[in-house]
């Protein structure tokens, strides 16, 4: 009577445990490649994204420098405590100081198909370990097989000192503005929906990662964040020091966004200014910053504004860092898919002001007092007649990033407002758009061209700005392998539903036969 009692109470486990071998047992039904990688798959409810081999080549990318530089800095580091010591060569090497000794592992959480995790141990070179991690059953036996598969069961397992952070985001729909209250909830800051939303996601990430990471006394600092396609992808190193964390209030800013003219002031959460003394001539003191820095209407447009915020107002690059990937890339072209978008991007990043948070966008600029748009090159060109720096974001094609005032901006606008001028009744219908243009001109504006407006990764042709990927491509949906033409069928079926919805007739209630023959009887009377 036990046994069966016991019997019946394991029978489903056993009848789980034998699923879980079959799957593993099974045939694959699709074989994928990647860079060195090859992931066999045996089940289609595990996530896999062909849109996204951009971000994994560029992670390799970025690690193959990272750990070049951990065993520089841990070699340093070493050095510099057997000076101190004044201790052997011997005891020197058996302090894990060797350069060979030296572990780097990589967490790689919700791996899914594995694949990430195979092409780091097989692609990145030092790796000592790297943890594979998916809460789905059906995944981690996927990784499992694909591991064997490729060979690498000694780097991969399934399942501080100075570290690094690689965090991807993909709703986008949150940071870039459209739910202002879910952002705040799941990044404890509020989105606004402006042109340069792209960066500001960056941003919002950036200070949610700082945050949480001052809780256990270490700060961030960023060294590459790129919006691509359907997501952002940020690295950042992290280190300890609960003086430094005390820092992070001015690299914080709330946002000021003026609905009328989209234009977009900051409000440093903090500050530090000079506080000298004989002992420490290079002390600092942290103060509060006034607030508000703008007034209760828009010196511009004269129209309100919104808050939102905050964001990191920090650089998000580290030049050097991002110069050394691009070499990196060009060096290898033939270890990654994506190296002529890897190349293009990385360009633009280091073409950009890291100094600048945000950016204008030129369309916008032109459209908001229904103008003709100009031409790019005219407007930098202008920029850097009046003495300012300007450059492109990575993130928007129609970007101006400028250290150039917004009165030097809007000037530009109304100095091409007199040669190209705009319609009476489109002013007439639009306060915002007839206040801007109304102001006088401040500045000395001078739009001729110039060669050196036209940055070196534009005249050079690279690959900056791509096309769609793929037919129907985005966000993959959970759990599924999105290759192939039946995997689309429900993005086809989806396009243009609503608009398809609202041509349709609506059918009426089923008409009783009562009712059919008082309409045959009507239609015959009027015959």
């Amino acid at each position: 009577m036990y046994i069966r009692r016991y019997l019946r109470f394991f029978n489903p486990l056993f009848q789980e445990v034998k699923k879980m071998e079959t799957s593993v047992d099974q045939t694959p039904k699709k074989s994928i490649k990647e860079g060195k990688a090859e992931i066999c798959l045996t089940t289609e409810k595990v996530f896999y994204n062909p849109v996204q081999e951009f971000n994994r080549d560029l992670s390799i990318a970025v690690l193959s420098v990272f750990t070049d530089d951990y065993k520089t800095e841990k070699l340093a580091k070493a050095e510099l405590k057997k000076k101190s010591k004044n201790i052997g060569q011997e005891e020197f090497i058996s302090e894990d100081c060797n350069n060979s000794e030296i572990e780097i592992t990589i967490l790689e959480a919700l791996s899914a198909t594995g694949l990430r995790s195979i092409r780091y141990a097989k692609e990145v070179p030092n790796i000592t370990k790297i943890v594979a991690n998916d809460f789905s059953i059906q995944a981690v036996e996927t990784i499992k097989a694909n591991v064997v598969h490729n060979q690498v069961e000694k780097l991969i397992e399934t399942n501080h000192d100075d570290a690094w952070l690689l965090v991807t985001a993909t709703d986008m729909a949150v940071l870039a503005g459209n739910s202002p209250e879910t952002c705040y909830c799941k990044y404890g800051a509020v989105s606004l929906k402006t042109k340069c939303c792209h960066e500001m996601a960056l941003r919002i990430l950036l200070q949610c990662i700082e945050q949480h990471a001052n809780r256990y006394s270490r700060y961030i600092v960023p060294l590459l964040s790129i919006s691509a396609d359907f997501y952002i992808r940020v690295f950042v190193k992290i280190y300890s020091g609960a003086i430094h964390c005390k820092k992070t209030t001015s690299k914080l800013s709330m946002v000021y966004h003026c609905v009328g003219c989209d234009h977009i002031t900051l409000q440093p959460l903090g500050g530090f200014k000079p506080n000298p003394s004989e002992k420490n001539p290079d002390q600092m003191k942290a103060y509060l910053p006034a607030a508000p820095t703008v007034g209760e209407y828009c010196v511009h447009c004269n129209q309100r504004h919104h808050l939102g915020g905050p964001i990191w107002s920090a650089p998000i690059h580290d030049e050097a860092f991002v110069s050394r990937v691009l070499m990196h890339v060009q060096g290898h072209p033939e270890l990654f898919g994506t190296a002529k978008r890897i190349e293009g991007v990385l360009s633009m990043v280091r073409e950009e002001l890291h100094s600048v948070p945000l950016y204008y966008t030129l369309d916008k600029m032109f459209g908001r007092v229904h103008l003709e748009t100009m031409p790019m090159m005219v407007m930098r060109s202008a920029i850097m007649n009046a003495g300012y720096k300007v450059s492109y974001s990575h993130a928007s094609k129609m970007s101006i990033k400028t250290t150039a005032p917004a009165q030097l901006i809007w000037d530009i606008v109304r100095t091409w407002e007199k040669t190209h001028p705009v319609k009476q009744a489109k002013l007439e219908a639009d306060p915002a758009a007839k206040y801007i243009l109304s102001q006088a001109i401040q500045s000395e504006v001078d739009l001729t061209e110039r060669l050196d407006a036209n940055p070196i990764s534009r005249r050079d042709g690279q690959l900056r700005f791509q096309f769609n990927p793929a037919p129907y491509w985005g966000p993959g949906s959970r759990a599924n392998v999105n290759v192939g033409e039946e995997k689309m069928s429900k993005a086809i079926r989806n396009q243009n539903k609503h608009s398809n919805k609202s041509k349709t007739k609506r059918q009426h209630s089923p008409q009783s036969d009562e009712d059919q023959r008082k309409k045959l009887n009507v239609e015959e009377t009027v015959v």
